[in-house]
């Protein structure tokens, strides 16, 4: 198709909680996800959790014989949030400077369930895009309706013209 431009994703970040969650459904997603980044030969950039969700995830990129790129925070480390990490580490300061870190060695986003601290980092992946700060994909893996009530906010957000959109 002519004017369309086709973006290779090299590396992407995945978002996720430090639990499990109630729903074995997370777990077989993102199990199934490893599975599809490595038929696409699509290396891991994460945040360096070794609990939950954030465990499996690196776990089985490596099974899969792809790459991961641990972004660890220091807060994580006093946290006894990291264990035994499973590719290359960088260490950071602050979480902010780890969610930068993410978003520069990233070709694209994908949020898996997760509590605050996955929200958070999928809103601010959003909020840089809105800004200009990267134009990268960004994607939402709704297991099981986990994202239902965000998406009908967000999709309410932009359908109601609360005034809070640019113009």
């Amino acid at each position: 198709m002519a004017g369309v431009s086709v973006r290779k994703i090299k590396t992407i970040c995945v978002s996720c909680g430090v639990n499990s969650g109630k729903d074995v459904a997370f777990v077989n997603a993102a199990f199934h996800l490893t599975e599809v980044l490595s038929k696409r030969k699509i290396d891991l950039v994460y945040g360096g959790g070794r609990l939950g969700l954030m465990g499996c995830v690196p776990t089985a990129v490596v099974r899969h014989k792809r790459q991961v790129l641990d972004i660890i925070s220091s807060a994580f480390t006093i946290n006894n949030l990291v264990g035994e990490t499973c590719g290359k580490e960088i260490n950071v300061a602050t979480m902010h400077e780890r969610l930068l870190t993410m978003m520069e060695l990233s070709d694209a986003f994908i949020t898996l369930p997760g509590g605050f601290g996955t929200l958070e980092e999928l809103f601010q992946m959003i909020s840089w895009a809105q800004l200009n700060i990267h134009s990268k994909p960004i994607g939402v893996l709704n297991i099981n309706g986990f994202f239902n009530g965000l998406l009908i906010m967000l999709w309410n957000r932009n359908s109601l013209h609360t005034g809070h959109e640019r113009s």
